[in-house]
């Protein structure tokens, strides 16, 4: 094992003759390390041979930022001698020559060199030199930022800019990020930049740029955002104009409504400040009149003698632009059933005209089912055979004269019609049950008392 190790040594130290090239007996994983301002941090060194065969002699230097080189620890493999002014703010590992920085500060920013001699005991003494550098860098965590804006005031669209402005009182290498209601800014040709984002500068200013900003700062260590977000306040419009109305039937440009109906239109358009409106009617020799001012337009269609144009016109004061829309009023009979507004409060409501007729159809109802159940002619009858046996009062006779009185011949006779005949007898129509309508045949029995032989004479 030992004559394989000598082999190794010799192989890599006629290497270094060679080629003057490093034999690479240490390692620093990285070559730069971030620390945070008031933390530790950790310079880790890896060996690759045995303490025990070799004598070390090294040195651990600092390059500030402004170039001054300054020795921070000499060691050996048993011992190290710090800088007295780094006594308290370094500490040294023996035997493997790692560096630990306590509470960092700015001034521990820069290039940290490690400078080894190498000398193997057991060999012929050649002596491998070995140099590491590691570039340190102190962040220190960003405080929460500060948005400004400028101008302060309400800007109107596309004539104004505005300059955002994002800062921070303590950190380091620091980039911004820009936010408008909670969604992060992406690229425009409106947007500019500077180089780490702390400023934005918008032109020209849009209707969509208004809303609620904020903005993020952070590092490689931190990250904070602002406490409170600022408005921004954009003058625009009017966009979207257009006029509507809950009565009538619209068709593009068309409003039909019901004649003697009361129609209200409202115009309506997206704009900051809130639009001045002002309703136009144009005649037929393109004559132009304004009606009336404001958002909604009241149209009395009994007024209307024909289809009539009218137009909204929309202004903002502030941006001093300005739409128009136009639509066509036309008054025709759509038999929808809405309530009507009419200028006669006397007119019979449709309610009165469907209770009378109704009130008409279940009296109709009600005499037909009187008819049917009751029979008007039937009743009329009994009532006039009864009147006639009252009018006829009659002595009390024996059964044998009653029998004498009824002895004769008697004709059947069939009447069409109505019973008109003076021949019926009052006992044959006190029998009769019922008298039927003018197709029944009705038989009354006629009698024929015979003549006595004094009455006979006497003719």
């Amino acid at each position: 094992m030992e004559a394989t190790g000598g082999t190794v040594l010799c192989v890599c130290s006629l290497l270094v003759l060679l080629t003057d090239v490093s034999a690479k007996f240490i390692h620093v994983p990285s070559s730069t390390r971030h620390g945070i301002e008031g933390k530790s941090l950790c310079l880790p060194v890896e060996v690759y041979f045995q303490m025990n065969e070799v004598d070390i002699q090294g040195t651990w230097s600092h390059t500030s930022t402004s170039g001054t080189r300054t020795t921070v620890v000499t060691f050996t493999k048993v011992s190290n001698i710090p800088d007295m002014i780094y006594h308290n703010h370094i500490s040294f590992k023996e035997p493997n020559m790692t560096l630990l920085i306590r509470k960092l500060n700015q001034r521990d920013e820069g290039i940290y060199h490690l400078n080894l001699n190498i000398v193997f005991l057991n060999k012929s003494g050649q002596i491998f030199k070995e140099e590491r550098t590691v570039r340190v860098t102190v962040d220190v965590p960003v405080s929460t930022p500060i948005i400004e804006k400028s101008p302060s005031y309400a800007l109107v669209e596309d004539k104004a800019n505005v300059t955002w402005t994002c800062s921070v009182e303590r950190g380091t290498r620091v980039v911004f990020q820009w936010y408008r209601d909670n969604k992060l800014l992406g690229v425009s040709d409106r947007y500019h930049f500077s180089k780490n984002k702390s400023t934005l500068l918008i032109s020209p200013i849009k209707k969509e740029d208004k809303g609620s900003y904020r903005c993020v700062a952070s590092n490689p260590v931190s990250q904070e955002g602002c406490e409170k977000a600022v408005e921004l306040t954009v003058y625009y419009g009017p966009y979207n104009l257009e006029v509507n109305s809950e009565q009538g039937l619209r068709t593009g440009g068309v409003f039909t409504i019901n004649p003697g109906e009361l129609v209200f239109f409202d115009c309506q358009a997206d704009s900051n400040p809130p639009n001045s409106y002002v309703w136009i009617s144009k005649g037929p020799n393109t004559t132009t009149q304004v009606i009336t001012e404001g958002p909604r337009l009241e149209v009395l269609s009994y007024r209307l003698a024909q289809a009539e144009e009218y137009l909204c016109r929309a202004f903002n004061n502030v941006t001093q632009k300005q739409d128009e829309t136009q639509f066509t009023l036309v008054v025709a009979s759509l038999g929808t059933g809405k309530d009507k507004h009419t200028q006669d409060h006397n007119a019979v409501s449709p309610l009165a005209v469907i209770t009378v007729c109704s009130l008409f159809i279940i009296g109709g109802m009600l005499l037909v089912f009187f008819k049917k159940a009751c029979h008007p002619k039937t009743v009329l009858m009994r009532i006039y055979n009864s009147r006639l046996i009252s009018d006829q009062e009659r002595p009390h006779r024996s059964g044998h004269e009653d029998a004498t009185e009824d002895f004769g011949i008697y004709e059947f006779v069939s009447i069409h019609g109505t019973i008109e005949s003076a021949r019926v007898s009052c006992r044959s129509l006190s029998r009769l049950e019922s008298v039927q309508d003018m197709h029944t045949t009705i038989y009354d029995v006629i009698r024929h008392v015979p003549e006595t032989p004094g009455q006979s004479l006497l003719e």
